[in-house]
């Protein structure tokens, strides 16, 4: 190479660009010319052959190159070699920035001048963007600024400049610490100063922010990172998320994931420089370590075992100059002139790929034939590959097919468990399985117990209603059964005779109805001893935790889900299964049988019984039956939002309200339980019911249940108007006072029973335990006084010594404890309720 001559090489879409820049005399004066040739790699003569040649002239001289690289152009966002000049002048510095379109076609898409001249570190960022640092603080231009721009942050050095997705150019370097003040005023010990003699900082050019200069790397290896270079960076949920690698000044290559060091290994040369990331084969990615005395050493990133080593290098690029998708390893040694001297290379990817330069193709047939093979054994490695992939798929689908029907033979099995149906498996050795244990043991016990077919015998009715798009199923048990349950849900499950069968999606709650008395109170407004009530409590949905019931009286259990599903079936049979847990059990039993999943029957649901409303609520019917309208509410409040107001007025009395729902609300009583209106007023307030409590002349409770927001809106605008401005409308979340007030009494009553039994069947069964020694000898004649008092003293020894010793099974105890910490748990519930209004 000449000494007037310049020469830089890139890679571009696995093609080597080689620009030179010569500086030359013509008639006109001085002038220099930038030249490019293309060069690509041929796999026949395994040489790189020249493409075509492009040039570019400049008037003057003192013209040189600084730097090159592939950017986008932010017009077209096509990756295209970038190219940055300088021309020194008399009194400033310009700088021509250039992009090499296709054909060969220069252009100069941006140039500026400076009074100073840039050096190291010099980015080409997409945009085309110019970026450098001077005196500490951070520079750039580009053709959508035109002028040239600073940071508002100081970096003592540069480490990384690139993109980060999300947050545009991101330059990452180390500046000097702000260091923290003790509370007395002065500055950190000198210690402290040592230990953070510098820190990482990460900043946004674009958005012109900071950014937590610790994600990518921690600030103890600030001052002593040589070069980085960030593999991934993305914000995930406000956190970036990073893989950087990085060498030390100590030539250590270390990984860092998210800010901490991951691995580290010892690189065999000093003084790195730069790092290249190479994507070889597979998802194997390859470190490329430059080292400034002309070092190569390349290193796989997962394992970190060094790949290879060269000496001696002029230049190495990362690109796909084969054309197989994967990027190869490029080294050129160094040589006086590389452009001359083309021959000299290597291309490699550690794998299937190694070429040297010094081999022609056209003068050494052993290696053509050495190719041959090589591509025939490749060929057949491929295909056994191929062979062994088609194996495996076949192997997963047979798998797949053998959980399929594993499947269906267990739900199978589980319809025939809820019917109460023996069920025949098959050996486990015909499914080509091997059994745990043998076919004669006895089955394990889970705890469920199986239901047989006189235990349909404790339900007293099963029924459904269809309300709007919802299906809600009933189910009344016999009052003895009743009492001995808690935490009861239901839920439903479609006849096994549809493939596509499943246990329904249930939102279960629990009702109770009690009529009003026969004789009403002579005054209108005083209550009476007893009224309607409804006990809901809020549904739960059926794979969750049981809804909290009451424990007195006949209860209706009901069950509502979506009606779509069985829509899709002409007739459907439904199976309606009870989940309920005993509330006592003996002591030997007190660990087994806690919970049972009994069969309730089932029902028929059928197209057209729901076409033709047979199964539809119908309150506004006058010969409705006292049972029907009793299935209508539970099934329009399963379906409900409850909602409850209590109204305190000072300055009228409250008798207008009831005025209120007969006629402006268009209600109509319930024939068997009037106390519940049905509302029959055309929209949304339609099938609303109200329920309305007076307790005194100027006190009463209105409880709402309705199926949307919208409809409670207009029911408490309606009434606003209705009331004079001085009534009180307070919502009861939880309860009125008087209702908690009289729970909580029963509450402790039954948690101070609870206690007092529970120590008196202790001390009864530790009594029972006790030997008895109430014989007393029948020779106290012959006996002196003194021996008698001293064997007297002596059983009463023993016995104190035994009432201090008192024992109890684990079982006993551990029943005696939950019955005692269920009843202050209930306690506890109400009083929080209370403290709560």
């Amino acid at each position: 190479m000449l000494m007037d001559q310049q020469e830089k090489l890139l890679s571009y879409n696995g093609e080597l660009l080689i620009f030179q820049l010569s500086n030359g005399n013509s008639s006109g004066g001085s002038n220099t010319k930038l030249c490019v040739r293309r060069m690509m790699f041929s796999s026949e003569t395994k040489l790189f052959v020249e493409k075509n040649v492009g040039s570019f002239n400049m008037s003057g001289e003192g013209v040189e190159m600084i730097h090159c690289s592939c950017v986008s152009d932010f017009r077209t966002g096509i990756l295209l070699p970038c190219i940055l000049m300088k021309k020194i002048k008399k009194k400033s510095i310009k700088y021509i920035l250039l992009l090499l379109h296709n054909f060969n076609r220069f252009e100069v898409v941006l140039h500026f001048k400076l009074d100073y001249e840039l050096k190291e570190p010099i980015k080409l960022l997409d945009g085309p963007t110019v970026l450098w640092s001077c005196a500490k603080k951070i520079f750039y231009i580009s053709p959508q600024t035109c002028t040239v721009l600073c940071a508002p942050v100081q970096f003592s050095s540069v480490k990384w400049v690139g993109e980060v997705r999300g947050e545009g150019i991101v330059v990452l370097g180390t500046r000097a610490p702000c260091l923290p003040e003790a509370d007395d005023g002065e500055s950190v010990a000198d210690s402290e100063a040592v230990i953070w003699g510098s820190e990482c900082l990460a900043y946004a050019v674009e958005k012109q922010k900071d950014l937590t200069g610790a994600s990518f790397l921690p600030h103890a290896y600030s001052s002593v990172v040589s070069c980085v270079h960030i593999c991934r960076a993305e914000a995930v949920r406000n956190k970036l998320r990073t893989s950087v690698v990085a060498v030390t000044c100590k030539s250590q290559l270390v990984v860092f994931q998210d800010g901490l060091p991951k691995d580290v290994h010892k690189l065999p040369y000093d003084k790195p420089c730069s790092i290249q990331i190479a994507a070889v084969d597979g998802s194997n990615q390859l470190v490329v370590v430059s080292f400034s005395s002309g070092e190569v050493c390349s290193v796989w990133k997962d394992s970190l075992q060094v790949a290879s080593c060269w000496q001696n290098v002029n230049s190495v690029l990362v690109d796909d100059f084969v054309g197989i998708g994967t990027d190869q390893v490029l080294v050129f040694p160094k040589t006086e002139s590389i452009s001359e001297n083309l021959t000299t290379f290597q291309i490699t990817d550690f794998g299937k790929y190694n070429y040297v330069s010094n081999i022609s193709y056209h003068n050494d047939l052993s290696s053509a034939k050495e190719g041959e093979e090589n591509r025939f054994f490749t060929i057949k490695a491929l295909e056994a590959r191929l062979q062994a992939g088609f194996t495996s798929i076949h192997e997963l689908q047979q798998h797949l097919q053998l959980k399929e029907r594993i499947l269906v033979k267990s739900c199978e099995a589980l319809i025939d468990l809820v019917r109460g149906r023996e069920h025949s498996f098959l050996s486990a050795e015909k499914e080509g399985l091997v059994s745990l244990w043998d076919e004669t043991q006895k089955p394990f016990d889970n705890g469920i117990s199986t239901p047989l077919k006189d235990q349909e015998q404790f339900v007293e009715e099963v029924w459904y209603r269809v309300v709007d798009d919802s299906l809600v199923v009933g189910v009344k048990l016999m009052e003895s059964f009743d009492l001995q349950l808690r935490d009861v849900t239901l839920s439903l499950v479609m006849d096994h005779k549809y493939p596509s069968f499943f246990p329904a999606k249930c939102r279960c709650s629990v009702f109770k109805l009690e009529k009003p008395p026969l004789t009403e109170s002579t005054s209108q407004w005083q209550p009476v001893p007893k009224r309607i009530k409804l006990n809901y409590c809020s549904g739960k949905e059926g794979h969750e935790g049981p809804s909290q019931i009451k424990a007195d009286g006949t209860r209706t259990f009901t069950a509502a889900t979506a009606l779509s599903p069985f829509l899709a079936f002409h007739q459907v049979w439904c199976r309606v299964l009870l989940h309920a847990k005993e509330k006592s059990c003996k002591d030997e039993n007190f660990q087994r049988n806690k919970a049972r999943t009994l069969s309730c029957g089932r029902i028929l649901l059928s197209v057209e019984e729901i076409s033709t409303g047979k199964h539809s609520v119908n309150l506004k019917n006058p010969r409705h039956t006292a049972v029907g309208s009793v299935k209508d509410i539970v099934a329009l409040c399963a379906v409900s939002h409850k909602l409850s107001f209590q109204i305190n007025s000072y300055d009228c009395m409250l008798t207008r309200v009831n005025i209120w729902l007969l006629e402006q609300m268009e209600c109509t009583p319930v024939e068997e339980y009037p106390d519940f209106k049905f509302c029959c007023k055309y929209g949304s307030l339609n099938c609303a019911l109200f329920n309305w409590n007076l307790e005194t002349p100027f006190e009463g409770t209105l409880t709402v249940f309705c199926r949307h927001q919208t409809t409670l809106f207009q029911c408490l605008h309606s009434l606003f108007g209705l009331l004079p401005s001085a009534c009180k409308i307070k919502p009861l979340r939880l309860g009125s006072k008087k209702v908690l007030g009289k729970q909580l009494a029963l509450a402790l009553e039954k948690e101070m029973v609870s206690l007092s039994l529970s120590l008196s069947s202790v001390l009864h069964k530790t009594q029972d335990n006790l030997p008895l020694d109430d014989e007393e000898s029948k020779e106290t004649d012959n006996v002196p006084a003194v021996q008698q008092f001293r064997e007297a003293f002596k059983k009463e020894q023993k016995q104190s010594i035994r009432d201090t010793n008192r024992t109890m099974g684990g079982t006993f105890y551990r029943r005696i404890i939950l019955n005692v910490a269920e009843a202050q748990l209930n306690s506890d519930t109400i009083t929080w309720q209370c403290s709560s209004l």
